[in-house]
């Protein structure tokens, strides 16, 4: 196909309070030091933004979002998914445990997403079992996984998007260790695990290009969605614009799509190829939380890419969202100009424009 049509999107985090309002709740518990039942996190959310129903349909969470799905008919939809989909395991000595119900994994595919990247820090917070069980879920709805596998090989292996008129989207998914990935949560080839990145020093990086080239076949789009660094910021380290450059250099990648911070962060176009270092959050229970305020994580982007059939960015649009009463809605005004101006002067530092659209979109030039 001549252009291909993508939504990218962040973190989505459906365990715990989500969980708790979706049709078929998990087990409420929590081994956390402060809150013990994730119903405490739907009580949080209604005392910060009013009344929300429970045991919803499936489709709630993405609320707005749908409608926006449904305009644009992306070819292929890609989220970070940072939970476990288990009602199996021990919950991994790390303070917070995600786990949503198996049986709302619906709720995922109500936005009709195609591929889930696994390789974060919090997809074995329900150890090795809660692992299969994810890996089981993604299978049995038909749905592609990157990043986590039984063994290293299958971490490490793309997930596999046949192209409508001929070509294939490979996806790959990798979590580094400054994302607060556990070292014995790496994959091995005799344990399951997630595809870590122990740094991001060229040591790291040559044996990924090696395994990278080799994936990429004519026609084929090569993206690279990974998981790194810490929550709260928005300066880009100058090890991940490195590391971003080279893969683009030296492996062909096409996309970088990068996640992990709690808030949207800028935006690269690298010789013509497209480079988000930080999609921030689009799905949580953190609403009605304080501390980091001035990052307005409840404020979301949906990213609808356009790549030519070379892999070059052809087009960006971004509409902003915001999370309230545990679902998405359109920003409003005053939220959008927030977003705006955070965003045009985050990518103003990385040589990108943010222009306002058609729709209360915004558009990338470059």
């Amino acid at each position: 196909m001549d252009t291909l049509k993508l939504f990218l999107a962040g973190d989505v985090m459906t365990a715990r309070g989500i969980d708790a309002i979706l049709p078929h709740p998990g087990d409420p518990r929590l081994y956390e030091d402060y809150v013990k039942n994730a119903g405490d996190y739907v009580r949080l959310a209604e005392r910060y933004s009013g009344p929300i129903p429970h045991l919803v349909d499936f489709a709630y969470v993405w609320g707005d979002a749908l409608a926006e799905l449904e305009r644009r008919q992306p070819d292929v939809r890609l989220i970070n998914l940072e939970t476990a989909v288990s009602r199996r395991g021990r919950p991994a000595p790390k303070g917070i445990n995600y786990r949503m119900s198996p049986e709302n994994f619906p709720a995922i595919r109500a936005a009709g997403i195609d591929c889930c990247t696994l390789a974060n820090n919090h997809v074995l917070d329900w150890g090795v079992a809660g692992l299969v069980d994810t890996l089981a879920t993604l299978a049995r709805h038909g749905m592609r996984g990157a990043g986590a596998g039984c063994d290293r090989p299958a971490a490490e292996a793309p997930a596999v998007l046949p192209l409508p008129g001929g070509g294939r989207l490979l996806v790959f998914g990798l979590g580094a260790a400054d994302s607060g990935i556990p070292a014995d949560w790496a994959a091995t080839d005799k344990r399951a695990g997630v595809a870590r990145l122990a740094d991001l020093s060229p040591h790291s990086l040559g044996p990924l290009v090696k395994r990278l080239r080799a994936s990429k076949g004519p026609g084929d789009r090569l993206l690279v969605s990974i998981h790194w660094g810490g929550n709260w910021g928005f300066d880009i380290p100058a090890e991940q614009l490195r590391f971003a450059h080279a893969l683009i250099d030296e492996a062909g990648v096409d996309l970088v799509h990068g996640h992990s911070s709690h808030h949207v962060k800028g935006i690269e176009v690298y010789r013509e190829r497209l480079i988000l270092y930080g999609c921030g959050d689009l799905l949580n229970d953190y609403e009605g939380i304080e501390g980091y305020d001035a990052f307005r994580g409840d404020l979301g982007l949906l990213y609808f890419a356009a790549l030519g059939v070379d892999g070059r960015l052809q087009a960006l649009e971004l509409v902003p969202t915001r999370l309230q009463r545990l679902h998405l809605c359109r920003a409003d005004e005053e939220d959008r100009q927030w977003l705006h101006h955070t965003l045009a002067r985050e990518c103003a530092r990385l040589g990108s424009r943010l222009q306002s659209g058609p729709d209360n979109a915004f558009t990338l030039q470059w």
